[in-house]
């Protein structure tokens, strides 16, 4: 797992079903594309969040695939609608294997 890698989200704690909701992440890290090289001259291994998901109750809603371009600390920013209450799980997935998890939960109100 890299390390200092934070994810972050928010998200309302409640919503009327139905309603279109603005959702927020972003993730702390450094996305080395592979490209650069240290000061002895010898590239730096790639490591990037290669993708990233959201799923509502069970359901995907959102599915990222990340290149190398992205920038450090890669931000997203989308509307979702709320049919009914339920857990939205967010998923970071990294280039070393480490998998990056956050799970709100929004109830009906």
């Amino acid at each position: 797992m890299a390390e200092g890698v934070k994810p972050r989200v928010k998200a309302p704690k409640t919503a009327a079903a139905g309603e279109t909701v603005v959702i927020k992440t972003l993730i702390s890290h450094q996305m080395e594309s592979g490209q650069r090289k240290d000061s002895d001259g010898i590239p730096i291994p790639r490591s990037i969040i290669n993708r990233f998901t959201v799923a509502f109750n069970g359901q995907n809603v959102v599915d990222v695939a990340l290149a190398p371009a992205i920038s450090t600390n890669p931000y997203f920013e989308f509307d979702a609608v709320i049919p009914e209450a339920g857990d939205m799980v967010f998923t970071w997935y990294d280039d070393d294997g480490s998998v990056y998890e956050d799970v709100k939960s929004i109830a009906i109100g």
